[in-house]
């Protein structure tokens, strides 16, 4: 049984949950919002819009095992990083062969989605700046460690990693590669993240396009400064 404690409505609700937690950010000039698509742009829309500062998006792709895709061996970002997960690696008779067949095939699936949501906008200047970094929720973390290697990579000043759920066992190594973790919670027992909301319905490529254009109105502190 899950503690209600722990339980979101849907992906808006944590993320505006998340927020409060990241109030004490509020205010900073060099402050930009990251969501990693799909499903962390709208809890990261939300921590930005608390925060009225710039949202844009960080491109990672999970590199699923063949056959069982929600495994990840590890999971490419952009920026040319790659994080492997070994122990799964380890699982594979032909772990060369699968992973040069998964690189390939998320590194354009990764090339799509960065045209389709920037829509011609050039990716921000991160050099110097400090990153809140969000997704919907941590399984094994693959993905999110890929971001953050990325993100040190592109010369972020410091990179906080804000979700709203995660593994205990992800939260805890991830504080290796962030400057800071910040997960509501980390409980013992961890299925899947989809789990922890009442409503987790897959992101579309429309909506992360929306979310996007949206937050490309706000009035933000650092442009009004």
């Amino acid at each position: 049984m899950i503690s209600e404690k722990v339980r979101f409505e849907n992906r808006q609700d944590a993320g505006r949950r998340l927020a409060q937690r990241l109030l004490p950010w509020k205010g900073r000039p060099d402050l930009v919002v990251l969501g990693l698509p799909r499903g962390g742009v709208p809890v990261a829309f939300e921590i930005a819009a608390a925060l009225g500062v710039r949202l844009d998006v960080w491109m990672v792709r999970k590199l699923g095992m063949p056959g069982h895709e929600e495994l990840a061996m590890g999971a490419i970002a952009s920026g040319g990083v790659t994080v492997l997960n070994e122990e799964v690696i380890s699982l594979l008779s032909d772990a060369r062969g699968a992973l040069a067949k998964a690189i390939e095939r998320e590194s354009r699936e990764l090339a799509r989605r960065e045209s389709a949501y920037r829509r011609g906008r050039a990716a921000p200047d991160l050099t110097g700046k400090t990153v809140i970094l969000a997704d919907d929720g941590l399984a094994t973390g693959a993905t999110m460690r890929a971001a953050v290697k990325a993100l040190k990579k592109h010369g972020v000043a410091r990179c906080v990693v804000a979700v709203p759920v995660g593994s205990a066992e992800a939260c805890a190594n991830l504080q290796n590669e962030a400057d800071e973790v910040i997960c509501l919670a980390a409980p013992e027992s961890f299925r899947s993240v989809g789990e922890f909301y009442e409503e987790f319905d897959q992101t579309t490529d429309d909506e992360v396009g929306k979310l996007l254009a949206a937050a490309e109105n706000w009035p933000q502190k650092s442009d009004a400064e």
